[in-house]
């Protein structure tokens, strides 16, 4: 398998080493599992007691490295355990069974192929929607790959300045990159469609603020809705936390005036969707890779 499927392109045989993600041929899962944590309409409303979740596959691996990651044992560690096709078939029906909202594939870029192959085994009895949810680092062709696999895009864009980008996830040319992503995935869903509360079909585009970059922030804000606009539904997200030993000013969380900040110009831009408490930078919502689920059978 000689490996062009993020943008990177770097061409390694995964049969037989590992590329830029750290990851080989077989499908590595840190962790499958019902998760309660993600948008509302992807894991439904966390007050309802009767909710099930958002059925998450955590891939391992990353084709990016973001020097503030809060999974970096499972991003580049090599964290989790490698799984055959049929047995990550088998976790996707399982999840369905369980009462999952969708399946959510988390950082599936390095295993694409391996994913198609998966849903097209479990097709005729997956009735769930499938949610691709990313760094938003993507090749658009590996995207056009996923064309009537993937119902819901959850992706990233976490930058406007290229500087940044490099400096904090080693993702040249990222925005450009996340934006066409974008554009190849509104084109595969059109605009959001809802049955009820739950989403069926669209894109959400995720940006977290990050401390003392609350102007590149806004630059996200401002030409997504520019180019986007009500075709996506946009989260800002406020849950950055310090992990490790972080240089200033990433070694402390965001204030109240960055993020209220930057919600003022998604709601300028007319951007509609999701935005988080402040109070939501906790760990408290991080994924508990200490249970691995349904990785325990």
């Amino acid at each position: 398998m000689i490996c062009r499927l993020c943008p990177r392109e770097c061409g390694v045989d995964r049969s037989a080493s590992r590329g830029f993600c750290g990851m080989g041929e077989a499908p590595r899962l840190a962790r499958a599992a019902l998760h309660q944590w993600e948008e509302p309409c992807i894991s439904g409303d966390p007050d309802d007691s009767g909710q099930t979740g958002s059925g998450t596959v955590f891939f391992s691996g990353c084709v990016m490295r973001c020097v503030f990651c809060q999974n970096h044992d499972v991003s580049a560690g090599g964290f989790g355990k490698d799984v055959t096709v049929e047995r990550l078939t088998e976790i996707f029906l399982e999840l369905q069974q369980r009462g999952a909202y969708n399946i959510n594939l988390v950082s599936p870029t390095p295993f694409v192929p391996q994913i198609i192959r998966a849903l097209d085994i479990a097709k005729p009895r997956l009735t769930i929607p499938v949610v691709y949810n990313t760094g938003g680092y993507e090749r658009v062709e590996t995207l056009r790959a996923l064309e009537g696999y993937v119902d819901i895009y959850l992706p990233d864009v976490k930058y406007y300045s290229d500087e940044l980008a490099v400096e904090l996830s080693q993702a040249p040319h990222y925005f450009e990159t996340a934006m066409n992503a974008v554009a190849e995935m509104v084109r595969q869903t059109g605009s959001p469609a809802f049955s009820g509360d739950m989403l069926k079909k669209g894109v959400i585009v995720r940006h977290l603020v990050l401390p003392y970059h609350y102007r590149d922030s806004v630059e996200v804000i401002k030409r997504v809705g520019e180019r986007f606009g009500k075709h996506v539904l946009f989260s800002l997200m406020s849950q950055y936390v310090p992990m490790g030993n972080l240089p200033a000013p990433l070694d402390r969380g965001i204030t109240r005036e960055e993020y209220d900040g930057a919600l003022s110009w998604m709601e300028l831009c007319g951007l509609t969707g999701y935005w988080q408490d402040f109070s939501s930078a906790t760990t408290e919502y991080l994924p508990d890779f200490s249970d691995p689920g349904l990785l325990c059978r």
